[in-house]
């Protein structure tokens, strides 16, 4: 039996992403490095820049203008949600006894050694 039928639709993810581009600035580019002449020539990488934020985000794996447009935007939405994630508080906490005990062990340990390196007493 199928599931309940929603009286509208789900968003598509290519909608979110057109909302998205509304508020950035999208500028091809000829991007640099190896390639070659088609590299050189044409205008396949993208900038992605969120006016609100200022997040920037490039992409230029593709040869295809549009994929790497749809990449950069998933970039800065990407980021857009990770600076919308609330941290989770830290907890304090004290050590526990044998932590505490290693640690002036530890300390014991090098006072103990820095006496041996010192020089003998004067007056023996």
């Amino acid at each position: 039996m199928p599931g309940p039928r929603l009286s509208h639709p789900l968003p598509r993810a290519d909608d979110a992403l057109e909302r998205l581009a509304r508020d950035c600035d999208i500028t091809p580019f000829k991007s640099s490095g190896p390639g070659g002449q088609k590299k050189n020539k044409t205008e396949s990488s993208v900038r992605v820049r969120h006016r609100p934020t200022g997040i920037t985000r490039i992409a230029t794996e593709s040869r295809s203008q549009m994929r790497n447009r749809r990449s950069a935007l998933e970039r800065v939405r990407d980021e857009l949600a990770r600076r919308a994630r609330r941290r989770k508080p830290r907890i304090a906490t004290r050590p526990g006894a044998a932590a505490v005990e290693r640690r002036l062990a530890e300390k014991r340990g090098a006072a103990q050694k820095k006496r041996a390196r010192a020089w003998p007493a004067a007056d023996e």
